[in-house]
């Protein structure tokens, strides 16, 4: 009864501000530059409410927007499964997986009825990957209690029958925060570092254990990394630097890096990836990042997604018509206020 009148109340809430919207940085003038020329949705997860919020943009000058409510108060890591119409997140005030079927009908503001839910395993959950059936889980608490130790887990779940169920659960030697899956092979990023690390074959560790990552390597430019997504039509990976923990207003920004597989593969383990001819920096004051947490990438429309936490209390970014080769520092073509934003997936 007490969480159905918190979901009650979070309905109201949202219903008296739908409407307010978003803004976008873009110039009209300037519109026909920066459409898009193929329709995507954008969902949003956030550590305000735990609320799902879902762009719907034909170009950054057109876009609709909703939001459902969820019985969580703060989430994470944001999964949609287009052949269900189902969205799933890590919930981090139940520390579970949740998720939500057929709701792409719903209107903004529905209170949604939680279908699929896992086993309350983790302690700090953070993004999720998705191979197959398995959804592995970043967990970024400490493992051993000694914070002179860096480490962390990555929960393995299989979802089979419209059920979760936790078949291992595999021990790093660093703190985690975002993951992604390239093929079978699992890229995570190494929070508190500007490292990033592959397991290969990570699916292929079964039981729990504790597995050290198949390579890491320094990417040159990078504070502190977060958020990564991989594209696998473009080979671009893009990786996010939230800068410095005490500043969440201004010195974030993310990193471009296009033919990423053999870039990678020459870097031996251990060693750094330089800026130079490998990577583009997108930074500054214009840009709005100050903790930029996840990154999500259109590659047919060349436009990339930041689910900003810090900047002006969180929001929706997305950045295109910009010089690939170049970056600096530039202005976001859309910017919705979002408290806490904490997630982005895309769906094409």
């Amino acid at each position: 009864m007490i969480m159905f009148k918190k979901n009650l109340t979070k309905a109201a809430c949202l219903l008296m501000t739908v409407g307010l919207g978003f803004t976008s940085c873009s110039d009209d003038d300037n519109s026909n530059n920066n459409d898009t020329d193929t329709s995507v949705s954008l969902y949003a997860s956030n550590n305000s409410d735990g609320n799902i919020s879902i762009y719907d943009f034909e170009s950054d000058q057109n876009v609709s927007s909703k939001t459902l409510v969820t019985t969580s108060v703060a989430a994470d890591g944001i999964y949609y499964d287009s052949s269900t119409s189902s969205v799933f997140q890590a919930s981090r005030s139940g520390n579970n997986l949740e998720g939500f079927a057929n709701i792409d009908l719903l209107t903004s503001g529905s209170v949604l009825t939680t279908d699929f839910i896992g086993t309350s395993d983790m302690d700090s959950p953070r993004e999720v990957a998705v191979s197959g059936n398995f959804f592995v889980v970043a967990d970024n608490a400490d493992v051993d209690g000694d914070v002179n130790t860096p480490d962390g887990r990555l929960f393995i779940y299989n979802f089979t029958g419209g059920s979760f169920t936790l078949r291992n659960v595999i021990t790093t030697n660093f703190k985690l925060w975002g993951i992604t899956f390239v093929n079978s092979n699992l890229y995570a990023v190494v929070d508190a570092t500007n490292e990033l690390a592959v397991f290969t074959n990570f699916l292929s560790n079964n039981v729990d254990a504790t597995v050290a990552a198949s390579k890491r390597i320094a990417i040159e430019g990078i504070v502190r990394t977060h958020g990564i997504t991989y594209d696998a039509a473009s080979d671009t990976m893009i990786m996010t630097d939230i800068g410095a923990a005490s500043n969440t207003q201004d010195d974030g920004a993310f990193h471009i890096i296009e033919g990423f597989t053999s870039k990678f593969n020459a870097v031996a383990d251990g060693g750094t990836m330089v800026v130079a001819g490998n990577q583009v920096r997108v930074a500054g004051s214009s840009t709005l990042l100050g903790n930029p947490v996840d990154v999500a990438y259109d590659s047919q429309n060349r436009v990339v997604y930041i689910a900003e936490a810090g900047n002006g209390g969180g929001r929706i970014l997305s950045f295109s018509n910009f010089d690939f080769s170049t970056g600096g520092n530039i202005a976001p073509t859309f910017n919705s206020s979002l408290a806490s934003a904490s997630s982005v997936y895309l769906d094409k």
